[in-house]
C-alpha cells in the first residue's frame, strides 16, 4: 500500500479516486484554514506544540493588510498593513520546521466528516486531519455607490479602530444603523469633531436601545434617518457624501473627511455549512471558553465565529485559546474517546492542577 505524503505538490486530481480506494493519505493532527491573525497565531502555537499541522490560506494578513496605520496591534504603536503581513508570515515560518506544512495561495473549499477525522478539500488538493480550526474570517459588505471604490483607503474605510484616529478633530460620517454603526460612532466621538450617522430606516431596530440612547445624547452626534448614500465625492481624498431622503427623494451633500461603512459582514463559512451550527448571519457558533463548535473536532476563531467583538488582538487570542484546547484533545485523549465528556474531564484536571 502506498503512502501519499502531502508536500508543496498536492496529489494530482486524476489520482484522487485512487486515494480513496487504494492509497493511504497522511492524517494530520490539525488543519488550520485561514491566514489572518487567528490563523497565524494558531499556526505558531501548533508548531511550537509539535502538532503535525497543515496550514491553508489564500493570503496572509487578514482584513487589516490594506490599512496604512494600524495603531492597536499590541507592541507596535504604528504598523502598516503590508508590514504586518510580512511579520505574520516570518513568524509562522520561524517555527514551521518539519511539523507545520504551509500552503499559501490555496483556498479551503469543503470540510467533511470522515472516519477518524475530517477531509479538507481545497482548490489544489485533498487532505485528512484529526482536528480542524476554521479561521477564515469574513469580508465587510462594501458600499456600492459611485466614488466608494475609488476613495477606499482615501477616506472610505471599513475599520474605525484601524483608521479612526487619522481623522481626529474632523467631521466624519458613519453609514449603518445597527450595533456596529453605533459602536463605531461612539469610538469616533472620542476624538473627532462630529459624527453624522446615516441610516436608511426611520428607527434603529437593529441596535441596542441603551447604546443608541447613550450615543445620540452626545452633543457632537447627529443622525440622518430615512436616508441612503448616493455618491462619495472628493479629489485626492474624500470631501463629501451625497445622501438621498428615501421619503422625499431630496438630495443633500454632507461635507466629511471620512466615511466609515458599517453595513454588515459576510463570514467565510460556506465550507462548513451543514457540518457545524451557524447563526442567522452565517457565523460559526462557538463555546466562548474553548472556541469549540457544535461538532466535536472542529474549532473556530476570529471573524468567522459568533463572538461579540471582532478585532485583530481578539482573533489572535481566541485562536490561542482554541489551540490550547485542541492540543489536549489531540494528545491527551485516547483515540476513540474524543468526546465532549473527555474534554470536560481534561478541563477539570487542568483546573485542579492550577487551583
Amino acid at each position: 500500500m502506498l503512502w501519499v505524503l502531502h508536500s508543496p505538490h498536492p496529489m494530482p486530481q486524476d489520482l484522487l479516486p485512487q486515494a480513496k480506494s487504494g492509497y493511504t493519505v497522511l492524517m494530520y493532527d490539525l488543519a488550520i484554514i485561514g491566514g489572518g491573525p487567528a490563523g497565524v497565531a494558531a499556526g505558531v502555537y501548533a508548531a511550537r506544540k509539535r502538532l503535525k499541522t497543515i496550514f491553508v490560506a489564500e493570503v496572509i494578513g487578514g482584513q487589516s493588510t490594506d490599512s496604512q496605520d494600524i495603531q492597536n496591534w499590541i507592541g507596535t504603536p504604528h504598523l502598516v498593513g503590508m508590514d504586518m503581513q510580512k511579520m505574520f508570515e516570518a513568524h509562522l515560518r520561524e517555527y514551521a520546521s518539519d511539523v507545520l506544512e504551509i500552503h499559501i495561495g490555496e483556498r479551503g473549499d469543503k470540510v467533511e466528516k470522515i472516519s477518524g477525522g475530517f477531509s479538507i478539500k481545497t482548490n489544489k488538493g485533498l487532505y485528512e486531519t484529526k482536528a480542524v480550526l476554521i479561521a477564515t474570517g469574513g469580508s465587510r459588505k462594501k458600499l456600492e455607490v459611485p466614488g466608494a471604490k475609488e476613495f477606499e483607503h482615501k477616506g472610505v474605510t471599513y475599520c474605525a479602530s484601524c483608521d479612526g484616529p487619522l481623522f481626529s478633530g474632523q467631521d466624519v460620517v458613519v453609514i449603518g444603523g445597527g450595533n456596529a454603526g453605533f459602536e463605531t460612532a461612539a469610538q469616533l466621538l472620542a476624538y473627532t469633531k462630529s459624527v453624522t450617522l446615516i441610516h436608511r430606516r426611520a428607527e434603529f431596530h437593529r441596535a441596542d436601545a441603551a447604546t443608541v440612547n447613550t450615543v445620540v445624547a452626545h452633543p457632537n452626534m447627529h443622525t440622518l434617518i430615512d436616508s441612503s448614500p448616493v455618491e462619495v465625492k472628493g479629489d485626492m481624498f474624500v470631501k463629501s457624501i451625497t445622501v438621498k431622503n428615501e421619503k422625499t427623494g431630496e438630495l443633500s451633500e454632507i461635507p466629511t473627511a471620512a466615511v466609515f461603512v458599517e453595513i454588515g459582514m459576510i463570514p467565510a463559512t460556506q465550507m462548513v455549512k451543514g457540518l457545524v451550527d451557524l447563526d442567522e448571519w452565517g457565523r460559526i457558533k462557538v463555546d466562548g471558553k474553548t472556541q469549540r463548535t457544535s461538532t466535536t473536532g472542529v474549532w473556530a476563531a476570529g471573524d468567522c465565529s459568533d463572538g461579540i467583538y471582532h478585532q485583530n488582538n481578539i482573533a489572535a487570542g481566541d485562536a490561542v485559546k482554541a489551540l490550547e484546547d485542541i492540543y489536549f484533545w489531540v494528545k491527551a485523549t485516547p483515540e476513540g474517546e474524543k468526546t465532549d465528556l473527555a474534554l470536560t474531564a481534561i478541563s477539570e484536571k487542568k483546573s485542579s492542577l492550577t487551583a
